[in-house]
Order: C-alpha cells, then sequence, then structure tokens
C-alpha cells in the first residue's frame, strides 16, 4: 500500500544543511522488518515511523531506525518529527505542546512553527545522561582516531562515556584541526570505540562559528550503518553528562550552543540547555530548527 512520507533537514534553519531525516507517516501494519527495510531503501541516519500512541493524551508513537538497526531515542528524529507534526496540525496555532512515545519513554516537546514548512523544536530529555563504565584510554582513542596521544583531551577533559539512552564515547581534542583530521581508523576504531554504541563523539572547544560553544563530529559504530551523522541530538543529551563531568558549572541554567556536520558540509546547530541545583543536574533539554524538504508516497 501506499504510504505517506516526508523528508526534513534537522538543526538548521535552511534547506540542505543540518541532518536529513525521513518520516514515514500512516506506518500502522508495518513490522519491524518492514520498517528496517525501508529505513535502508532511504539510506538516511535516521528513518521514523508514525504510530498511533498507546496513550491518548500524547501526538504519537514513534519508531526510529537507522539503516542498520532501531534506536529507542534519537534527538534529530523527534525535533524533525515533532515539527513535521506541528505543521500538520498547524490551524492557526503557531506553538504547540504535546508527548511522542520512544522507546525510552514519552518526550515532552514544545514546536514553535516560523514561516511555511519550517519551525523548531525543543524537547526535554526523558532520561538523565548518566556515566557508562568503559571509557576509552587516551592511547586507545588517538589510535583508532588517526590522531597523536597529545592532541587527544583539553583543559579538564578527558575521554568518557555517557548515555541519554544511547551509550556514546566521547573524545575531547586540543583543536578544529584535530577534529578535522580525526578518521576511523578500521579495525582499531571498532575495537576500541563504538563497539557496544550509537558512535563515538569527537569534540573541541574551537569553534567554526561565533557564539558557539562546541565542535562536534559523531562517527558511527560498525552495526549503525551510520559512517558519520551531520548532527547527532542523542550524542549532544548525554554531552550533557560529560559537561557535569568535566565542566566547573555553578548553579542554574547554562545554554550550551554545538555545532557539527561542518566537515560534511551539513552545518548543524544544536541547543542544550542544562539545569544544575544543589550541584546536581535537575533537567536538561535539546531544541533546533527543521525545515521541510519533500513529500511524498512510498510503497510498502
Amino acid at each position: 500500500m501506499r504510504r505517506r512520507f516526508a523528508t526534513l533537514d534537522v538543526f538548521t534553519t535552511r534547506r540542505f544543511a543540518g541532518n536529513p531525516l525521513a518520516v514515514v507517516l500512516d506506518a500502522e501494519g508495518l513490522d519491524g522488518d518492514a520498517m528496517q527495510t525501508i529505513a535502508r531503501e532511504f539510506n538516511l541516519s535516521e528513518t521514523v515511523f508514525v504510530l498511533p500512541p498507546e496513550d491518548a493524551r500524547h501526538r504519537a508513537r514513534l519508531r526510529i531506525f537507522t539503516p542498520g538497526r532501531e534506536l529507542p531515542f534519537a534527538g534529530h528524529p523527534t525535533v524533525g518529527t515533532a515539527v513535521l507534526l506541528g505543521l500538520a496540525g498547524r490551524n492557526g496555532a503557531d506553538a504547540q505542546a504535546f508527548g511522542l512515545e520512544e522507546g525510552v519513554g514519552v518526550i515532552p516537546c514544545i514546536v514553535e512553527l516560523r514561516g511555511e514548512g519550517a519551525g523548531y523544536a525543543r524537547f526535554r530529555l526523558p532520561r538523565l545522561p548518566e556515566v557508562m563504565e568503559g571509557e576509552p584510554a587516551v592511547a586507545d582513542a588517538a589510535w583508532a582516531l588517526g590522531l597523536d596521544p597529545e592532541e587527544i583531551g583539553f583543559a579538564r577533559h578527558m575521554p568518557s562515556r555517557h548515555s541519554a539512552g544511547n551509550p556514546f564515547d566521547f573524545v575531547p581534542v586540543a583543536s578544529r584541526a584535530a577534529v578535522a583530521r580525526a578518521r576511523p581508523n578500521g579495525e582499531a576504531f571498532a575495537k576500541a570505540l563504538g563497539a557496544d554504541g550509537p558512535g563515538v563523539y569527537v569534540y573541541t572547544r574551537e569553534t567554526a562559528e561565533a557564539g558557539h560553544h562546541f565542535h562536534a563530529r559523531m562517527f558511527g559504530s560498525p552495526r549503525t550503518g551510520i559512517p558519520e551523522d551531520p548532527a547527532t541530538g542523542s550524542a549532544a543529551a548525554a554531552f550533557a553528562g560529560v559537561l557535569m563531568q568535566f565542566e566547573p558549572l555553578g548553579e542554574g541554567t547554562h545554554s550550551v550552543v554545538i555545532e557539527q556536520g561542518y566537515e560534511m558540509g551539513r552545518p548543524s546547530q544544536i541547543d542544550l540547555q542544562i539545569v544544575i541545583a544543589s550541584g546536581a543536574l535537575t533537567a536538561a533539554e535539546i531544541g533546533g530548527g527543521a525545515v521541510l524538504v519533500s513529500e511524498g508516497e512510498i510503497e510498502a
């Protein structure tokens, strides 16, 4: 049967930048194998399948697939699908709030529509980041990424592993030049990094754009089928844990802008907001823009 789909560019305000996303509407009747096949056909970093919610108080239930596997949660699919559903249910309202059901739980979203086919969405993390065991050693991180050990780390930052639904290895490097040179080093990468999670997040404090705070790249693990991702919201969510571990942040609300995708020619901006009370992370939100690129039907 024919099923409606749309594609959007996410974590950007303009088409042909940011991270492309496919959203399949009318996904009822598709099983997991069929969804995985369709995700491979689109061959984008993620494809979302929109289903009726299990709880009628929520807007929809989402299943999210990379070309290689299903994910319980992902940031750019959440932002892009929220904007798409906001556009579909506009009815004269430029601001909407609703819940989306994903594998990690219900994700509260707020959508602001900004002109024809565009909007901005932010969502509160359903799960705060946690430190995971098995962080890579400096030498292993350098070996896996084709860098010198002296380039790994800056200020207090050292390699770490965190998860806010998806685990990532986080590798800080000294400069944007080192970020640009980083390359997954074949077997060394699979052995030392990214073997049991979505991938590796390489980051530095040196940015391309004024007003941004960190510059990053995300290399996917082999099983995701994503060699590199232009904007990774679930990694930015887990990055809140990195900030708590290594940055001397005080009480209150902190806003952090992460740029990603520049080395791929798809500049992206991810807005991360964290709230600290009594020395602990109490809440975090991810936000970004999304722009409608195409609409059509797929036989599936």
